[in-house]
């Protein structure tokens, strides 16, 4: 590509070619143009040699480069960065290599960056964004522990919640409390990240099928038609009553299930569970369950029409969502 205050573009070239070509020397040619004689000389050699493709800008990369590390060696910097995460300054006193020449291998193969590996694999990251929205919905659950009316350890002393959670929960002192657990129902469009979530009782089967139904309705409200839905393992996403009743198959939305153990797949939602937890759940300390789910909604328009997301150019979700243009300003 040519620079900003380039005297020649592609066209330009082709118009000194054509007057080169008609008889006028070349050296007027290229005062009218406002170039040196030895670049007009430079683009006409290359339009006799190569024709219409030499009038087009070429890498500058030499054909090859002698003093380049051995792949060998490239291969041992990959594989160290990889399997024990160490940095250029550690690298290169293993294998007798300066730390810059370390980075510049490591920029080469794009593991410059720890947060361009996946830790536990060591592998390079491929992030993916489908072309429009709804072509899949992310589904998740995320538990979290009930709070005992009048708040937990994180409002009063231990002892204090203690005791306000054994009186919550019927049980003698000598038994462990148990309250139970919340579930955070969720599901996240992989292009727009528009999200909904709801706070249940349970994760069954009828619970995760009625959820869903309420969640195609909101994204159907916002125009998104919903193509196929992503799940992980969990054993309501596998049962019929979610994929072949209602909840799906009725309304021609493909089931597709993640490859176990492997979070990376519906990484949208389980992302959007950490940003969940930071800015909602774990925000500040809450008094009760009931407070808690209130505060749900409040996160959710903020997240949805006014939070910054940084796989969107700074953007909110809505600002994808096709009917919804200018709502986010």
């Amino acid at each position: 590509m040519s620079h900003r205050n380039a005297r020649l573009t592609v066209h330009g070239r082709r118009i000194l070619v054509e007057r080169v070509l008609a008889g006028r020397p070349v050296v007027l040619v290229a005062a009218e143009m406002g170039i040196s004689r030895p670049t007009a000389h430079t683009w006409v050699r290359r339009w006799r040699i190569e024709g219409e493709a030499g009038l087009h800008d070429c890498s500058s990369r030499p054909a090859r480069t002698p003093h380049r590390t051995p792949a060998a060696t490239e291969s041992a910097v990959c594989r160290l960065r990889a399997e024990r995460k160490l940095g250029p300054a550690r690298i290169g006193p293993v294998l007798g290599l300066s730390a810059s020449t370390v980075h510049r291998i490591l920029v080469r193969h794009g593991l410059n960056r720890l947060a361009f590996l996946d830790r536990p694999t060591g592998r390079v990251i491929r992030r993916y964004e489908r072309a429009r929205p709804g072509e899949p919905v992310h589904v998740d659950i995320k538990k979290l522990g009930n709070i005992p009316d009048g708040g937990g350890h994180k409002v009063m002393d231990r002892r204090t919640a203690m005791d306000n959670k054994l009186a919550t929960t019927g049980e003698r002192k000598s038994s462990k409390p148990v309250i139970g657990y919340a579930y955070v129902h969720s599901a996240v469009d992989d292009h727009s990240r528009l999200a909904y979530s709801e706070v249940l009782t349970d994760e069954h089967k009828e619970t995760a099928a009625g959820f869903w139904q309420r969640a195609n309705a909101f994204f159907t409200r916002h125009g998104i038609t919903v193509e196929r839905v992503l799940a992980d393992n969990g054993s309501c996403y596998k049962s019929k009553l979610f994929t072949q009743a209602q909840a799906l198959a009725a309304a021609g939305i493909t089931h597709k299930k993640a490859r176990p153990y492997r979070p990376q797949t519906n990484g949208k939602v389980e992302r959007f569970n950490r940003t969940l937890l930071d800015e909602w759940a774990y925000l500040r300390p809450y008094t009760s369950n009931d407070e808690r789910t209130a505060a749900l909604t409040d996160f959710l328009h903020t997240y949805n029409h006014h939070r910054c997301h940084t796989a969107l150019s700074g953007h909110p979700p809505i600002s994808r969502v096709n009917n919804a243009a200018g709502q986010y300003t």
